[in-house]
């Protein structure tokens, strides 16, 4: 598994590893091919994953990421369920949410307040907001 597939395996292990919801990793690769398919956003699935909010250090859109720690999956079952989710996703298996933003349940961004929330899949809410993907 290597490229496009390895990024977004990486992305559902590490945001959703310890979901219950089998479906949360499906919708967290929704949300990054959604946001590939937006103009704001990177045209690819790793350089959406990998993109840098700010100036600050440790500031990704997806923490794991940039937060200094070596990307090596360490639980080999949510390992394997990542990869065969990110296949799923990207063979266009897909939930069909619409969603361009999540977070976990016990945080609250400051961020959300702007945004329409469409759903709760296991810990995680979804987002989308007005703009028109064009």
């Amino acid at each position: 598994m290597i490229g496009t597939a390895m990024c977004l395996a990486m992305a559902i292990y590490y945001e959703t590893r310890s979901e219950p919801n089998p479906d949360a990793g499906l919708a967290v690769a929704e949300v990054i091919l959604n946001r590939v398919e937006d103009r704001r956003w990177p045209n690819n699935v790793c350089a959406v994953v990998k993109q840098d909010k700010g100036p600050k250090a440790h500031d990704c859109q997806f923490s794991f990421y940039c937060d200094g720690k070596p990307e090596r999956p360490k639980h080999k079952d949510a390992w394997l369920r990542a990869q065969e989710q990110a296949r799923e996703a990207l063979n266009g298996n897909l939930l069909g949410h619409g969603a361009l933003y999540y977070h976990a349940d016990y945080t609250s961004p400051i961020w959300r307040h702007n945004l329409d929330p469409i759903g709760k899949i296991g810990k995680h809410i979804f987002y989308t907001d007005m703009e028109v993907n064009v």
